[in-house]
Parts: structure tokens; C-alpha cells; sequence
């Protein structure tokens, strides 16, 4: 019954639906006396809303946060975190035709069949509007590391065919915000720009990989068995909206390899700190991590919503040809990297205050 929630030490549950009056969330079990800084905040949130380009949904949303609760003077007060983000820019009737229809590989059906009821537009609560709640918590989430210099770097590294092949490590993340398409190598995002236009002008769609690098994990975050970090990271990473494939490390590649090739080696690195001398593992082993960075690779299908004629069923059962009306984006991957670097830094952050709960006097050393 908890399927709004997410966290295990800190705790996030969000409500709303697409067109309804607001997005918001709840959190709980968030530190007291953590600088807030709001400005930031609304930073994070413009990487993610619509109406950015032409290669996004245009909508107009000003995605502006409003803390209700658990923030003052600047500060977290170690009480629940409630805000909302208020929707503006809805525009219902564009989704009247939809009521009696399911649209293909969309949640209409399953969501109409679980729960009896749906709200169809813009597809509810079922939307990727939902996302603006998590980009919220995920902003605080970074605040909490940069306490401990933890980082989380998200890029495009793959829109349909058109693949960045140069190692995040000979990459400046820094540079991801810097074109429409957030991926940091300028010539491999100039093509994958004109893919995503063709596409648009098409009426169809394109899906792609982000990848997303965590530095300066600490050794030893994650729990044994049932709460292993990379399984809270998948399974957090799952529940973003057209996600359908996650990777740590080397992934599915790795299946194709002999043991022998892959050993993740132990040796002496600087100041006397171990270190591995590959990293196939992508920063975690037996689900703890072992201090390298923590490399994941995200797959999204594309958007399911073509902007030309689609052959639907009715709640009737009747085939029907459809043409969609409504504001989508031609690939969701450039809004989607600041949604995959907060569900990761919120994994993270939960982690890291889960190891610290036998050891507060390290915590406090870490926040003065």
C-alpha cells in the first residue's frame, strides 16, 4: 500500500496527477540543520521542465517549488519536508477523445483495469509530470552529499542508433547543460539534435540511454540481501516513466565475457587508500560499494504518444483510428538526465544516513 514511497532512513512520497491543481511531496526522516538553498533548487527543477526546445513537450510550466513545511530560515528543521509545484498550463480538452480509448503501450488499459477509475488526462497521476516531485527531493538529496563531496553526474550517451563512444572519464560533465540534447561530447549531440528534429517532424518518437556516474562514494553503503544498493538504485531508476532497461558497470556486455577478462583487482592506490584496478563492477560489490565510481546506464524506450494517426482500442473494444492531440516530447532523454541524477543522489543520501546511524559522531564531523 506504500507504492507512493520511497526511501528507507529518509523517506519520500509524492502525490498529484498530470492536470490536476498541483505535484507535491512529503519528506520524512531528512536531517535537521542542512542548508537549504532554494536557488538550486529551481536550477534543477528548470533542467527538467517542458517547453525548453523544440525537442521537448511545450507545455509551459514555470515548475516553481513551494516549501510548505519543514524548512526555516534557510535550514531544514528535521521535521517533514511538504511542498508542492503548482500545474498551470493545462490544457484538458485535449485529452477528451481519449476517454473511452487505450492508447498503445500506454498505462490507460492496466491502470483502467486495476483501479476501476482513471484520469485521463494527460494520463494522470500515471504521467511523467509526476517526475517534478522527485527532481525536488533529489535537489535536497545533492545538498545532503556535497557534505560528504559525493557527486552525481547524469549525461545522454545514446538517442536511437547515435552513440557517444568516448569513456565518461575523457568527458567534461560539466559541459552536459550546455546544449538541448545534455550530452557533453558536442559533435555526437549536434547528431543526435538532427535525429530528434526528424523524428519530430515525422510525428514520431526516439528512446536512448543516459548514463549516470556517482564520484566519491564512500566503501561501504548498501545492505546485505534484500537492500543492496545497486537493487535500490534499479529498483528507483525502474520507476521513472519509460524506463525499461538498468545497467551497473558493464552490464549485459559483461555476459558476453570470460571471468578472467573481467577480475576487478585489488591494489595500493595514493595515501594508502585500495583501490581496483579495473572497474567492471561499476562501483559495487555483493551489493555494497567499494569506493569506485558507481557507473550506471539507463535504457528508455520511446515515447509512446505519436503525433500522427494510431490505431487504438475502445473501452468498447472497438478498433478505432486515432489522431493524438496534446503537448509530447519527441524523446524524453534530455529532460530525463536530472530525473536520473536525483533518484540516484536520493538513493545514495538514504544509504549514506543508513551507515550513519551507528556512527553519528562521523556525521557530525561531516557536517561542521
Amino acid at each position: 500500500m506504500h507504492s507512493n514511497t520511497i526511501g528507507h532512513i529518509i523517506q519520500l512520497t509524492t502525490f498529484g496527477e498530470s492536470h490536476g491543481s498541483a505535484m507535491g511531496g512529503v519528506i520524512s526522516g531528512f536531517p535537521a540543520g542542512i542548508a537549504v538553498d532554494k536557488a538550486m533548487i529551481q536550477q534543477e527543477l528548470a533542467k527538467r521542465k517542458p517547453g525548453q526546445s523544440l525537442l521537448t513537450t511545450q507545455r509551459k510550466e514555470e515548475d516553481e517549488v513551494e516549501f510548505l513545511s519543514g524548512i526555516f530560515e534557510a535550514k531544514t528543521l528535521g521535521t517533514p519536508i511538504g511542498f508542492i509545484v503548482r500545474n498551470q498550463d493545462q490544457k484538458s480538452q485535449d485529452y477528451d477523445a481519449l476517454k473511452e480509448v487505450f492508447r498503445p503501450s500506454h498505462a490507460d488499459y492496466t491502470w483502467q483495469k486495476k483501479f476501476g477509475i482513471r484520469d485521463h488526462r494527460g494520463g494522470g497521476r500515471s504521467s511523467a509530470r509526476e517526475t517534478v516531485s522527485r527532481v525536488v527531493a533529489g535537489a535536497l538529496a545533492k545538498q545532503l552529499l556535497q557534505h560528504w563531496n559525493i557527486t552525481v553526474h547524469a549525461y545522454v550517451s545514446a538517442v536511437g542508433t547515435v552513440g557517444c563512444e568516448v569513456p565518461y572519464t575523457e568527458l567534461d560533465l560539466e559541459k552536459t547543460y550546455e546544449n538541448d540534447v545534455r550530452c557533453p561530447h558536442e559533435s555526437t549531440a549536434l547528431q543526435m539534435k538532427a535525429n530528434i528534429e526528424e523524428a519530430r517532424k515525422q510525428g514520431d518518437t526516439l528512446g536512448g540511454i543516459i548514463t549516470c556516474i556517482v564520484k566519491n562514494s564512500p566503501v561501504g553503503l548498501g545492505q546485505p540481501v534484500f537492500a543492496k544498493l545497486h537493487a535500490d538504485l534499479a529498483h528507483a531508476l525502474f520507476g521513472i516513466n519509460a524506463v525499461k532497461g538498468v545497467e551497473i558497470g558493464d552490464g549485459f556486455s559483461i555476459t558476453e565475457k570470460k571471468g578472467s577478462t573481467v577480475k576487478d583487482l585489488w591494489s595500493k592506490g595514493d595515501v594508502g587508500r585500495i583501490k581496483t584496478t579495473t572497474n567492471h563492477s561499476g562501483g559495487i560489490q555483493g551489493g555494497i560499494s567499494n569506493g569506485e565510481d558507481i557507473v550506471l546506464r539507463v535504457g528508455f524506450k520511446p515515447v509512446s504518444t505519436l503525433q500522427q494517426p494510431l490505431e487504438v482500442m475502445s473501452s468498447s473494444g472497438e478498433e478505432i483510428i486515432l489522431t493524438p492531440k496534446g503537448r509530447h516530447d519527441p524523446c524524453v532523454l534530455p529532460r530525463a538526465v536530472v530525473i536520473v541524477e536525483s533518484m540516484v543522489a536520493w538513493v545514495m543520501a538514504d544509504h549514506l544516513l543508513w551507515a550513519c546511524t551507528d556512527t553519528l559522531d562521523k556525521m557530525k564531523k561531516a557536517w561542521l
